[in-house]
């Protein structure tokens, strides 16, 4: 769906922000460009929807380079998500919602009923909020209001700088969390730019790990964490990449240990099912003293128990494959 072939882009003054980055997202996936501030991850972004114009290369979307398409038709048909969200002040959130539908000529009706359905579906009641003004919402519900507008002209493509870089981290990981959702359900193609290895981890289908205007890795985030390219790569992720490895490796039937012939007991914690992270599953255990948590199938029967030891094996299991 995205592709870049051999793209650089240089400024006037001679600073190099991206050097002949070739890469590919396929469509429906979520990628995320990760790196340190100033390594090239928005400028690659920005030349997507030519807000940035790359000195040699070619950027394509859906086959066709993005020079040979007029930039604001262009930019009308890819989302843009970006951290300060940037909403009209003066208009209300149907109506910011309904933006580019407007603008693509739909008619108000059907602008504005598009609008309520997004905003149902990032969980704001359009009833409640619809009628509000940006000022008159957190930070939170800000920023689903912008991913709600960036998606009511139906993109295929999706674009999100930090989006969720200007909220607490309880709010974050709760947008994170409902982003991810909405995903499974829309499947657009997604390029993220974040500074976060733990976002960029969490978020992504694969993550593309900047240096200096390159890209030092591209590859699933279990891959990037149990494996780095290159010691930058390795330096970047952090020393405890194998902590992180956690968020990525989902339980299996294999890590489970048989349900205790008494069956679980009223302390052991609340079950979960299986592809549960095994971070989220180890938190779970940490919150209890019995040592095990019993883990579902798709019909809500118990298919095991999970133990530390049964955690160790998955990841042991994750490395070698």
């Amino acid at each position: 769906m995205i592709r870049f072939e051999h793209v650089t882009k240089r400024y006037d003054d001679g600073t190099t922000a991206v050097d002949d980055l070739s890469f590919e997202v396929a469509e429906g996936e979520l990628v995320t460009l990760v790196g340190p501030s100033g390594c090239g991850k928005t400028t690659t972004m920005m030349m997507v929807n030519r807000l940035v114009e790359p000195t040699s290369g070619r950027v394509l979307v859906d086959g066709k380079d993005v020079a040979d398409v007029d930039p604001v038709a262009l930019r009308r048909k890819i989302g843009y998500v970006i951290q300060q969200v940037g909403l009209f002040p003066h208009r209300t959130v149907l109506d910011n919602t309904a933006t580019v539908p407007s603008l693509l000529g739909w008619k108000k009706s059907a602008a504005r009923a598009r609008a309520a359905e997004l905003l149902d579906l990032v969980g704001l009641d359009p009833a409640t909020y619809g009628p509000r003004y940006p000022a008159q919402l957190s930070g939170g519900q800000r920023q689903r209001v912008g991913v709600a507008r960036a998606l009511a002209a139906d993109p295929p493509v999706l674009l999100m700088d930090e989006p969720f870089g200007a909220v607490d981290p309880v709010v974050r990981e709760r947008l994170q969390n409902e982003f991810l959702a909405l995903q499974a359900t829309v499947r657009k193609t997604v390029l993220l730019v974040t500074h976060d290895i733990e976002e960029a981890v969490r978020m992504g289908d694969r993550m593309a790990v900047y240096g200096q205007g390159r890209i030092e890795q591209f590859d699933t985030p279990a891959t990037v964490l149990a494996a780095p390219a290159t010691p930058y790569v390795a330096d970047f992720v952090g020393s405890d990449r194998g902590l992180k490895r956690l968020a990525v490796t989902p339980v299996t039937e294999a890590d489970l240990d048989p349900v205790p012939a008494g069956g679980t007991g009223d302390g052991d914690p609340a079950p979960v099912p299986l592809g549960t992270s095994l971070k989220d599953a180890l938190a779970v255990l940490l919150q209890h003293d019995t040592g095990r948590l019993a883990v579902t199938g798709a019909d809500g029967a118990p298919l095991g128990v999970l133990t530390p030891a049964g955690v160790h094996r998955a990841l042991r299991r994750a490395t070698a494959a």
